[in-house]
């Protein structure tokens, strides 16, 4: 018996090869483009602003990145909503247990920092067996899935089921209430869903940070609720997902394995039988 683990081996890496390749192609040549522009605004910057030097400007963007680094929007002014008072401090908290970590906020202080690491180190866990927990609630209506194995009609309703009302309420309504709320595209909301429930998280597009909008004080903590129950259901189909490709690979693994041994008695019986030599003793 052969064994399909390197075959799969071979799959992920293909796969990400493949990853890296589409991206390099659709990416490098935008951000090609983007540094040109921003060097070019930079010296439009100092042609109209004969008194600084490319030194002192060079030191405000370092300026500005450090704000960004710390959290601090460089937008608007000291008037901007605080990035930690209570919901986005809970917000901020369901990011560190749920493994999110957009990035565009993090600890400061040398006291965060220790708290964070012990907060993730106990909450992780214990996200994980709530998100367990609830994912058996959601998993009950596919435990018949098993038991109707021979009625492929009624397994499709109910997996159909599951799908779609998953989809509308974790991935398609969602981003029609960020679109309003932030301002995005409908295709920026789906990106940040998508992002955000797969735990993923780049930081890119993040709700509530945008200090031009006034947003109501349990926006953000309705946000960390959704991303909790939207977590365990796409966790979930993932794992459906993946136990089908497993099965899936395994089945055409030993199908094919099954056809080189079935080619191969054949090739032995199609043989003429050699004569056998006696050695005396």
């Amino acid at each position: 018996k052969i064994s399909w683990t390197p075959l799969l081996v071979l799959g992920y890496l293909f796969y990400l090869l493949l990853g890296a390749m589409v991206f390099q192609l659709l990416e490098k040549q935008a951000e090609t483009h983007f540094r040109d522009q921003f060097q070019l605004e930079k010296l439009k910057f100092l042609q109209n602003y004969t008194c600084l030097d490319r030194q002192a400007l060079e030191q405000f963007v370092q300026v500005l990145m450090d704000a960004w680094e710390k959290g601090v929007n460089p937008e608007g002014n000291s008037t901007n909503p605080s990035n930690w008072d209570f919901s986005n401090s809970f917000f901020f908290a369901g990011t560190v247990v749920t493994t999110i970590g957009y990035g565009n906020l993090s600890p400061s202080t040398v006291a965060g920092q220790i708290f964070c690491v012990f907060y993730a180190l106990f909450g992780v866990p214990l996200n994980l067996a709530f998100l367990n927990q609830l994912g058996k609630g959601l998993n009950a209506h596919l435990l018949t899935l098993e038991r109707w194995v021979q009625k492929p009609g009624r397994a499709q309703v109910q997996l159909a089921i599951f799908l779609t009302t998953g989809t509308l309420l974790f991935l398609v309504f969602p981003p029609l209430v960020f679109s309003y709320v932030e301002g995005w595209s409908y295709g920026e909301g789906f990106y940040f869903t998508f992002i955000t429930l797969s735990t993923i998280g780049f930081g890119d597009y993040v709700v509530g940070t945008n200090p031009n909008k006034h947003y109501i004080p349990v926006y953000r903590s309705l946000t960390a609720i959704w991303i909790v129950f939207g977590l365990a259901w796409l966790a979930l189909v993932f794992n459906v997902g993946a136990d089908l490709m497993e099965r899936y690979l395994q089945l055409k693994w030993h199908k094919s394995n099954l056809s080189l041994a079935e080619g191969a008695t054949t090739k032995l019986e199609d043989e003429p039988e050699q004569p056998r030599i006696h050695i005396p003793s």
